[in-house]
């Protein structure tokens, strides 16, 4: 089955609370005639209850085969949706007892009296009594229908709220220490990919550097820091001498994420001395003649 996007089926659920007002509006509107008219009128309004019904099982299906199960409060939302399917069911129940109740007109078998005047008369007399009833429940159920596919649809983008916010709470619990200047640039390089970790030979020693995908190395010590708090992990199935893949971990993500680098406070510039300035020495006067 493919993923569902809960926003998008809240957003359904709106959608469908609204066309159970319609029709509930339709139902508390509808005028009839008892017999063939009510038959016209009445017909079309089971069969869009039906077609809501159908839709409302659809959406309930859905949430309960997603992973929208395992969000906190889902329960209630999927159980609220159970009783809808009731609800609407009910309603189209009560549309068919309406026209159950509705008297029609047709022929008698042979031999028997054809009805009278009077006998229709009476017949729509009791009929319309109870077929308003019918349609007085039938609305009221579906009044029920809509109210609900609010509640839930206003309940599934309360329940993503609160867990996007336990995520952000979550993470900044976990994110551990900020990162230095040096981690955050290194952890930004690697995150591009194709980062690597070898090991060459030199004067018979071996040493081990960092290259990120553009060539540029990484201090191994800052590696090793970044390795220490999990922000970054090696595939260790290939060896070091052709290089090991670098991988950032979804915790690197989240660091990466929610850490800005230390600012690097510059040093204070004392102003060079200004020496004061030297008087210059008096002229002396000529001697007067």
């Amino acid at each position: 089955m493919p993923p569902i996007h809960l926003t998008e089926q809240a957003q359904e659920l709106r959608n469908l609370a609204h066309e159970f007002e319609a029709l509930r509006d339709r139902v508390r509107g509808v005028s009839y005639t008892p017999g063939t008219d009510a038959l016209r009128q009445i017909g079309p309004l089971l069969l869009t209850t039906q077609d809501l019904t159908a839709t409302l099982l659809v959406r309930l299906g859905a949430l309960a085969n997603s992973p929208y199960t395992r969000t906190p409060g889902s329960h209630a939302s999927l159980e609220c949706l159970s009783s809808l399917a009731l609800a609407s069911t009910l309603a189209g129940d009560d549309l068919a007892s309406a026209l159950h109740a509705n008297p029609l007109e047709g022929a008698a078998f042979p031999g028997y009296p054809a009805y009278s005047e009077s006998d229709r008369v009476a017949r729509h007399a009791t009929a319309i009594p109870r077929m308003t009833g019918h349609l007085n429940d039938a609305a009221h159920q579906l009044d029920l229908s809509a109210t609900g596919c609010h509640y839930v649809a206003t309940g599934i983008n309360s329940d993503l709220a609160d867990t996007q916010a336990n995520r952000v709470k979550s993470g900044r619990q976990t994110a551990g220490p900020a990162l230095s200047p040096a981690q955050y640039d290194a952890l930004k390089a690697l995150s591009a990919g194709e980062g690597k970790l070898y090991e060459s030979p030199r004067r018979g020693l071996g040493v081990t550097r960092v290259v990120t995908h553009d060539g540029n190395r990484v201090s191994i010590a800052t590696y090793r820091a970044l390795v220490k708090r999990r922000l970054v992990t090696a595939d260790t199935s290939t060896s070091l001498w052709h290089g090991q893949k670098i991988t950032v971990t979804e915790q690197g993500q989240r660091s990466q994420a929610q850490h800005r680098p230390h600012p690097v406070t510059p040093p204070a510039v004392t102003p060079p001395a200004v020496a004061a300035p030297v008087p210059a020495a008096p002229r002396a006067q000529k001697a007067r003649r």
